[in-house]
């Protein structure tokens, strides 16, 4: 759907592991820049070093500490000029699942942490839980991940002052075993993975960042730019198509997605962590 050409100027919003980056890349050098954004500092260095290594220089590849619904501001900093493309993926990188001390999930033992930016002051997943109240917590497990036992689940959590991802894990587990004797292994890992999930979104304020991000977007694409927004969940997805359809109802976008384009089979069963996403692009009009 984003179609890049020799000589567009990209912005990956969310750059992670780099591969969407880099795949960009290939297609907009040598005239294209791409401008790649990140609030994860650690993650954010290694992925420059490994496109700066695949032959990338500032001239067409530049990174940025930044949240994307920073965009209006990063764009100013580069120069002023309006993106050709946009990409936001915003799932968390591999990098983060599978690194135990960022705490994003529960099979390594780790911190409840889930802050994108360890450097940021935030407070972590265990002191937010810590400072809330049961309704408060069930509300956010809630609105953030549609969590269906959400009050017994707060509950489950405030009682047992969880401070790791395996206590959360235990805790939930253990919890929704013991309320609902005919509920399967595979419903209570989807409890404990939508409670992370709303945990992770509470920690970095990411429902408000991508309502800025929508907000931003039309002032930040050229004529004719193209956006392409993964989601992987229904509030985000939400947000997305809402965002979307007013736009062009508005004559800000002269088309986008009727519908969520979904991962095909192959793709999950290639990428199990694919199956929730879903993705949702717009066109900016002509005018101005």
């Amino acid at each position: 759907m984003l179609a890049p050409r020799a000589g567009d100027h990209v912005l990956d919003a969310t750059l992670g592991g780099g591969g969407h980056a880099h795949a960009l890349l290939a297609h907009i050098a040598p005239r294209g820049r791409l401008i790649g954004l990140d609030l994860d500092r650690r993650e954010l260095a290694r992925t420059s070093a490994r496109l700066r290594e695949a032959g990338f220089e500032s001239d067409v590849f530049v990174s940025r500490h930044a949240s994307f619904a920073d965009l209006p501001s990063v764009l100013t900093d580069a120069g002023g000029s309006r993106a050709d493309l946009v990409l936001v993926d915003l799932g968390v990188s591999a990098m983060q699942l599978d690194d135990p001390s960022r705490g994003f999930h529960y099979k390594g033992v780790g911190p409840l942490d889930l802050r994108m930016d360890q450097g940021s002051g935030a407070e972590t997943a265990a002191a937010l839980i810590d400072r809330l109240d049961v309704d408060t917590l069930a509300a956010l497990l809630e609105a953030n991940a549609d969590e269906p036992h959400a009050v017994l689940v707060a509950r489950l959590l405030k009682d047992g002052r969880v401070t790791t991802t395996h206590a959360l894990e235990r805790s939930v587990r253990t919890g929704l075993t013991g309320a609902y004797a005919g509920i399967t292994k595979a419903a209570v890992k989807l409890s404990v993975r939508r409670t992370m999930q709303a945990l992770r979104i509470a920690v970095n304020d990411e429902l408000t960042a991508l309502d800025r991000l929508l907000d931003a977007l039309p002032l930040c694409l050229a004529p004719g730019g193209r956006v392409a927004i993964l989601t992987f969940h229904s509030g985000e997805d939400r947000r997305v198509k809402k965002a979307f359809q007013a736009g062009h109802r508005s004559g800000l976008y002269s088309s986008i997605a009727r519908e969520a384009i979904r991962a095909q089979k192959d793709e999950t069963f290639a990428d199990r962590r694919a199956a929730s996403a879903k993705l949702r692009w717009a066109v900016r009009s002509q005018r101005g």
